[in-house]
């Protein structure tokens, strides 16, 4: 069993690896910037509280790690960094990112994680495994075709964040090899959730597996990561995209 930190673990992605994990058997921590919605979804998916624990996190309080540290009931041995802010994907009637949104992203997809990384370091957690959750975007650059209107619909902060995320992964690996910690990514294509019907249809057509991600797509990669303890893998980024960036 595996005692996991994960961030942003109530959204499409997060809440599904929180379930499974659970589901597994594994003790997960999960950030939330909402006590309330963390507390609900505790109750609404009945996890076991001896397994489970909410924690509330806002990543641009000066005193974020102080508080997370506040709030841990132990020290994980695996971080997952999932969150993300939707507020910093907005784009202007230019079509453009404003400088601040460009940044915040950064800070929240890159500098924090790096922070926290280095945060339980300094308090002696078991750290086993480090993996950043990125993007078929991380990658390669979007399609336009996917898009009814790409430039109002695609921002562009965003894939460049997640492919920052996939360069950290190997500075990482190479810099905390000599404490047995390995760090890598997964690039997760397009997941079905937060898209109507006709985006999912133009998404299935430009992919060679014919459709975007099912929630039963998103733990199994991390499941491979985190119960092969052995296995001599690290700065790698998994393409678990249905061969999305092949082509």
């Amino acid at each position: 069993m595996s005692r996991i930190l994960l961030t942003g673990g109530t959204g499409n992605i997060g809440l599904r690896l929180v379930a499974d994990m659970i589901a597994d058997g594994h003790h997960v921590q999960f950030t939330t910037r909402s006590e309330i919605r963390g507390k609900s979804l505790v109750e609404k998916f009945n996890f076991p509280r001896h397994l489970c624990n909410p924690l509330v996190l806002d990543f641009k309080d000066e005193n974020a790690l102080e508080n997370l540290e506040k709030q841990l009931t132990e020290l994980p041995d695996t971080i997952i960094h999932n969150a993300r802010s939707l507020e910093t994907l907005k784009i202007s009637k230019d079509e453009r990112i404003s400088s601040s949104d460009f940044q915040e992203e950064f800070y929240n997809g890159i500098t924090f994680p790096y922070q926290l990384n280095n945060h339980l370091l300094d308090l002696n957690s078991p750290l086993k495994d480090i993996i950043f959750i990125s993007s078929m975007y991380g990658n390669v650059a979007p399609s336009p075709s996917l898009y009814e209107d790409f430039h109002r619909q695609s921002p562009i902060n965003y894939g460049v964040v997640k492919a920052a995320q996939i360069h950290l992964t190997k500075e990482l690996a190479v810099r905390l090899a000599n404490k047995k910690i390995r760090v890598n990514a997964i690039s997760y294509g397009g997941v079905e959730g937060r898209i109507d019907e006709k985006f999912k249809a133009r998404y299935s057509k430009l992919v060679p597996s014919g459709r975007m991600l099912k929630h039963d797509d998103l733990y199994p990669p991390v499941k491979y990561i985190i119960d092969n303890p052995k296995l001599n893998i690290t700065g790698e980024n998994l393409k678990v995209d249905g061969g999305w960036t092949i082509w």
